[in-house]
């Protein structure tokens, strides 16, 4: 639940005074530029609950549709202000001084099974592998760090 949190580095570093010398912690998050990643899932209409990518407007022209077709805006900005890139969230584990551990990116989130019907599908190699772009293609990511102790 990074994705909801305001101050996500605070919190990853906070969070390392919680773990044995050991110990790890597990991230799972939708990249925010990811179709869904704005949670269009909470509108009550329909069109806007099944339109990928609008949430990645500029604030003004995504908070005039969501208050002309009367949904919750304060719940849907917030979460854009609080969206998390693949990129960002490895850029925070490093300041704060974590090593990954592991890492899974998903083309179909696991959860969309239940959802969805869909299998869940890794996301092609040749698409992690590019920075920035991943974001828009990836459903999801789980990531497993630990504090760096070299």
């Amino acid at each position: 639940m990074i994705e909801h949190i305001h101050d996500q580095k605070k919190l990853m570093g906070w969070m390392q005074q919680f773990l044995k010398p050991s110990g790890a912690i597990y991230f799972g998050f939708p990249p925010w530029q990811m179709p869904f990643g704005g949670h269009q899932q909470l509108c009550t209409n329909s069109l806007l609950s099944k339109l990928p990518y609008y949430h990645l407007l500029p604030t003004f022209l995504y908070k005039f549709i969501l208050s002309t077709a009367k949904q919750p805006v304060a719940d849907l900005l917030e979460i854009k202000e609080t969206g998390i890139s693949i990129e960002k969230f490895e850029k925070f584990a490093q300041q704060t001084n974590y090593k990954i551990l592991h890492n899974i990116h998903y083309l179909i989130n696991p959860i969309y099974e239940y959802k969805f019907n869909l299998k869940p599908k890794i996301q092609f190699g040749f698409i992690k592998a590019m920075p920035w772009v991943r974001n828009f293609f990836t459903t999801c990511v789980y990531y497993l760090i630990t504090p760096n102790t070299q």
